[in-house]
């Protein structure tokens, strides 16, 4: 029997949780003592004790737990976990029976019912990860649970939560076949190269996968690409499978010039046609803009936080700079593709920073499409707020 205290909601959040609201906020309830560990059952009342819902504490972010189910009656042991992952896979069987598309998220969190969890497919590899020492305190029984429910080559996990300001370093294999990386794996028909034992990142964001589409689709042919932020170079790939002229990757990382060159290889594409660049985004902008280089398309997928020896950057204060920046070396007509996944803003927050970019420069534009989590990162519908991938493509007018 699995430890459990109670938990007594503040009453102004009350509703909120009975309603549906899956996280519990810090504000949310009474404080829980310090003494109790991560993992703990939460049996959630409202003020006068009334049974409200069954949660763990862990924290992540703003909250303190997640909300499991609302039945009194409903047990938390692997036979929970198997119903939870059963209905996820059902609802994915179209990305299970695809022979172009071979990974996905199999599990989402909280739009499947278990926040801070989630379990992404990479051809035949499940990748499990914890998002709080709550939820890893369940690790036994998940894993037993998803043996029972998939049919697996192999399990690999992530610990996606901080000790001591510090990622935890590991084996991340768990069961199964061992994977032989670079695992090669499709994506709307193109090849991307994933590690699953390599730290924190896999070479590869799934969430992307319909904006990459786009790029490829519609945005390519016959054009000059710019991909900031670059990582692994995978907007670069799609641009260059839909015809762009010439591509170049801009990444601070030194690893992202190996592994661009992977990406492009995997595909049969000689690399050396493209441009890649180690070096900070913005140096590359002032480069740019010195030597009057204009751009048919620009990508910006930058991290929601990052500090160099000169400078910090937060999508939540400097978005708008990044696109003035980006609209100084983009051809006339061009398009920009601005991309988020801070979570801390909304979409028509985010449309804001475009829009005020655009008037202190005096441009005119449109936005041509826009994208939010793919149809695999399942959210909650009645609360936008956990759709945090915000993708505007912009045509500029002039």
């Amino acid at each position: 029997m699995m430890k459990s205290i109670e938990l007594k909601l503040n009453r102004y959040f009350v509703g909120e949780i009975s309603n549906g609201f899956p996280l519990i906020l810090k504000d949310a309830a009474e404080p829980i003592e310090d003494m109790i560990p991560e993992g703990t059952l939460l049996k959630i009342v409202r003020p006068n004790g009334k049974y409200v819902a069954t949660g763990y504490y862990g924290k992540q972010n703003k909250g303190i737990g997640w909300v499991l189910t609302r039945n009194q009656q409903e047990e938390i042991d692997q036979t929970f976990f198997e119903s939870k992952f059963k209905l996820a896979i059902e609802k994915r069987e179209q990305f299970f029976n695809s022979t172009e598309t071979t990974a996905f998220r199999a599990f989402n969190g909280e739009g499947d019912g278990i926040g801070g969890l989630t379990i992404d497919f990479f051809e035949g590899f499940y990748m499990v990860s914890f998002y709080s020492e709550g939820i890893y305190s369940f690790r036994e029984m998940i894993f037993e649970a998803l043996k029972e429910v998939v049919n697996y080559r192999g399990i690999y996990e992530k610990k996606r939560f901080n000790t001591n300001g510090q990622y935890i370093e590991q084996d991340d294999y768990v069961t199964g076949e061992k994977g032989e990386f670079p695992l090669i794996i499709k994506e709307n028909g193109m090849n991307y190269a994933v590690d699953l034992n390599d730290g924190a990142m896999t070479g590869i964001f799934l969430d992307q996968r319909n904006v990459r589409l786009a790029l490829r689709e519609r945005f390519s042919q016959g054009k000059t690409v710019l991909n900031t932020f670059s990582y692994t170079g995978a907007f670069s790939v799609a641009a260059a499978l839909g015809g762009a002229y010439e591509t170049t990757s801009v990444d601070l990382a030194k690893r992202s010039l190996s592994k661009t060159i992977e990406q492009f290889s995997v595909n049969g594409i000689d690399y050396e046609q493209h441009q890649i660049k180690v070096m900070n985004v913005f140096d590359y902008f002032h480069y740019a803009a010195k030597h009057n280089m204009k751009f048919d398309v620009v990508v910006l997928d930058p991290p929601s936080f990052a500090r160099t020896k000169k400078m910090t950057f937060s999508t939540s204060k400097d978005y708008p700079k990044l696109i003035k920046d980006a609209l100084a070396i983009t051809a006339p007509k061009g398009i920009i593709i601005a991309s988020t996944n801070n979570a801390s803003f909304d979409m028509k927050k985010f449309k804001s920073f475009i829009d005020k970019a655009f008037k202190e420069t005096n441009q005119s534009y449109k936005i041509v499409e826009q994208h939010q989590l793919p149809e695999d990162f399942c959210t909650p519908d009645e609360y936008p707020e956990f759709n945090y991938l915000k993708v505007c493509i912009i045509q500029l007018l002039k």
